[in-house]
């Protein structure tokens, strides 16, 4: 009876797998099949003109470029800091639980809300208006979590055999650190890191209020009122036009792209994350 639950088990287990396997798939072909058509040097090299039925996504591109390595920029000394101390400084169990639960819930929390939290502080309250800025900070927030943790895992995984060494050869916490356990943890940082910018270069809802126009922006010349052009408020404007078919073209040109860029940083995340687990196992 048990090996016949297993057995079953096993059997829907795959089938709700392929199931969603087939399901994205769909997804993919269907943006492939009406967006590459549309992709083309010019599309890639020349700005927005007649209000998107025209020309291509060059400054898009840029900002959103602007956009990621602010966020990463912002997000990788915090999470440094903050799993150096979870793993490294904090003795308590609990702390340490405690540390995890806040980063998953910040995890969770919706992207709108990052959002209007951006528009309350940055544009009202400091006064930026609208600035490449203030949209990479809450990014960079955003991707904290996912940054931190990779680097927890990573840290963790380290065999005991290398800070035991260090500890013998009379090298203090600090040396230790920059040493030893930060050059060996880098594929975590970069790996956590890489998955987070594959999240936030598809977010919409907190560039929306804090950094991105749709038409009219080039490179940022400062902080205050400097938006950037992104792919992602770009596709949800034009998403709205998308019964003109030029428009349509490159709503679909546009999506494809996106997606290009996401699924490029998740595959390079992919081996170092499983190659994370493996020393992990094998340590």
């Amino acid at each position: 009876m048990r090996k016949a639950r297993n057995i079953a088990f096993q059997t829907l287990a795959a089938l709700c797998a392929a199931a969603s396997f087939g399901v994205l798939a769909l997804i993919l072909a269907a943006i492939l099949f009406r967006g590459l058509p549309a992709v083309s040097w010019r599309f890639l090299t020349e700005q927005i003109r007649l209000v998107g039925a025209d020309g291509g996504i060059f400054f898009n591109l840029v900002g959103t470029l602007i956009l990621m390595v602010t966020a990463l920029l912002v997000s990788s000394p915090l999470a440094i800091g903050i799993a150096l101390t979870h793993s490294i400084y904090l003795q308590s169990a609990i702390l340490r639980r405690r540390i995890l639960l806040l980063l998953y819930l910040l995890n969770g929390v919706p992207s709108l809300l990052f959002g209007i939290f951006g528009f309350i502080l940055f544009v009202k309250y400091l006064g930026w208006g609208k600035s490449w800025l203030s949209g990479g900070i809450l990014l960079g927030m955003m991707i904290l979590p996912t940054v931190t943790i990779a680097l927890v895992e990573r840290i963790a995984s380290l065999p005991r055999a290398y800070t035991e060494a260090a500890a013998g050869l009379g090298l203090t916490a600090a040396q230790t650190i920059w040493s030893v356990i930060l050059p060996q943890s880098l594929g975590g940082l970069v790996t956590g890191s890489l998955l987070g910018l594959a999240r936030a270069a598809g977010e919409t809802a907190p560039i929306m209020f804090t950094a991105t126009i749709f038409a009219g922006a080039h490179l940022p010349d400062g902080i205050k009122e400097s938006p950037v052009l992104s792919l992602p408020y770009h596709i949800f404007i034009l998403a709205q036009d998308s019964f003109d078919p030029s428009v349509g073209a490159k709503v679909w040109g546009t999506a494809v792209v996106l997606l290009a860029l996401v699924c490029g940083l998740s595959l390079i995340a992919l081996p170092l994350r499983l190659r994370i687990h493996e020393e992990a196992r094998n340590g």
